[in-house]
């Protein structure tokens, strides 16, 4: 497969913006293999990153799905040609960001994508799904009864936000372990999560408080020092996904056991969704490819989204 110089690139700009601009196609290292993009998926932490967070020149964009290009020296599990997808962090390197023509990231943190999925599909399968892997089955956080094993102890799992993409994983991996899974949503997506395997779904706006039991509770965002003396029998712990990568960043630390439990886990994705055991999120596709992120954003930005992902086709 020829590869070019150069490739069309969403970069983030000094004035918290992005643009579609032409930078070099990334080097890959021995461990890594380098990805024709064909479509991506969109996540909050995307425009977030841009917004608050992100170097200016940095390749934004986390989720992708595409075809091999070119595999490392040392990469012995994956051929040109092969469909992958996968999530890197974007909005932090200029050489490393699924909002490109062409993406790198090292060959255990992707995963073979089965016929039956699209492009489209494929490119959901990765923050949202790899959320929802790392809070329910990570030992250091829930540590529930990984597939193909189920519990047959009837216990329960509550799922705040069932319509978010991380929600809608979260419930099908919940219900796939043997769990009984309630959540919150607003009416309109109460059928599709109780397809997804939820037993109970209430309306999110008519929820004021839950049980007095204790228990544990993973959550995905920021979390105040005084929550935790609201209930002091409920372990909280705030979980972040860019920990799979095993790189630091900022004042995170980098992970190698967060890192080898995901990549071990990904080797079960390609049987899990062509056997449709976990369904792809619906999707909404924006037209115009890279052109179209910044379209992305402010629709999401405005609350537009809801019980669907966004994506583009590269």
């Amino acid at each position: 497969m020829s590869i070019p110089a150069t490739m069309k690139a969403v970069i983030t700009q000094a004035d918290k913006t992005i643009a579609v601009e032409e930078v070099p196609v990334p080097t890959i290292d021995d461990d890594e293999v380098l990805v024709k993009v064909t479509a991506n998926a969109q996540n909050p932490t995307d425009w977030k990153h841009v917004r608050y967070v992100t170097i200016p020149g940095s390749i934004c964009g986390v989720d992708y799905a595409g075809t091999i290009a070119k595999v490392g020296k040392a990469v012995t599990t994956y051929a040109v040609g092969d469909r992958v997808a996968g999530f890197v962090h974007g909005g932090q390197y200029t050489d490393r960001g699924a909002f490109a023509e062409y993406v790198k990231t090292p060959a255990e943190l992707t995963w073979k994508v089965p016929d039956n999925l699209t492009d489209e599909a494929a490119a959901t399968l990765g923050c949202g799904a790899w959320t929802a892997v790392q809070t329910l089955y990570y030992p250091g956080y829930l540590g529930l009864v990984e597939p193909p094993a189920k519990t047959d102890k009837g216990e329960w799992i509550f799922i705040y936000g069932g319509s978010t993409s991380v929600g809608m994983f979260a419930i099908q991996f919940a219900h796939l372990s043997g769990y009984k899974v309630a959540t919150v949503a607003s009416p309109k997506h109460h059928d599709l999560l109780k397809s997804y395997g939820a037993d109970v779904v209430v309306d999110v706006f008519s929820v004021k408080t839950f049980g007095s039991g204790a228990g544990k509770l993973i959550t995905i965002l920021v979390v105040k020092p005084e929550a935790q003396a609201v209930r002091s029998d409920v372990q909280i712990t705030a979980s972040l996904l860019y920990t799979v990568l095993g790189r630091a960043w900022g004042t995170v630390h980098a992970q190698p056991d967060h890192r080898k439990h995901i990549a071990a886990f990904l080797t079960k994705f390609p049987g899990l969704f062509k056997s449709g055991a976990i369904k792809p999120n619906p999707t909404k596709l924006f037209e115009g490819g890279l052109h179209a992120v910044s379209e992305g954003f402010e629709y999401m930005i405005a609350g537009k989204n809801s019980g669907e992902k966004i994506v583009f086709k590269q």
